[in-house]
């Protein structure tokens, strides 16, 4: 089986794939990102002690606006109409790390995989955003898309 790249034209210029065709789907996609940092800094933003308010809050906020905007962001991604968008974040003390990990659904004709994965990475750059007066050092790692469901590609869950 050849693979090609559909974001690619035949005089291998980019261009937005066409999906008029596809038949519309349920289509879900989960995505997951770690912020590790001082146990200082995760203590603050657990007790709820940061002067800029709660930052988990405004990172749930911050990421579900990423996965609705997602199309304007990244080039050639289809303006969507997602149903769900879900940012749960949750610390781990014994890590340092602060686990996020989004949730994108719809029903239409293309995946929505990009949106799951911009609304993890906002959701780790507003932390990152919000602490960087205490801790400059933080370190995002490890994104990655954990499932997706729907389309002709079918069910991916990662390892």
């Amino acid at each position: 089986m050849t693979e090609h790249f559909t974001h690619i034209n035949q005089q291998g210029e980019a261009n937005m794939v066409d999906v008029s065709a596809k038949a519309d789907t349920v289509r879900e996609a989960r995505a997951e990102v770690f912020v590790r940092m001082n146990a200082q800094t995760l203590t603050m933003i657990m007790q709820g002690n940061h002067h800029k308010g709660d930052v988990f809050a405004t990172a749930r906020i911050a990421g579900i606006q990423a996965a609705k905007r997602t199309w304007e962001l990244i080039p050639l991604c289809h303006p969507l109409l997602l149903s769900k968008v879900e940012v749960q974040l949750e610390a781990l003390p014994e890590k340092n790390q602060v686990r996020i990990e989004s949730l994108c659904k719809l029903t239409g004709k293309t995946g929505v995989e990009m949106e799951a994965l911009t609304a993890a990475s906002v959701a780790a750059l507003t932390i990152y955003d919000m602490c960087k007066a205490v801790q400059k050092d933080m370190i995002i790692e490890n994104l990655r898309l954990l499932e997706k469901s729907g389309g002709k590609s079918g069910h991916f869950i990662a390892e």
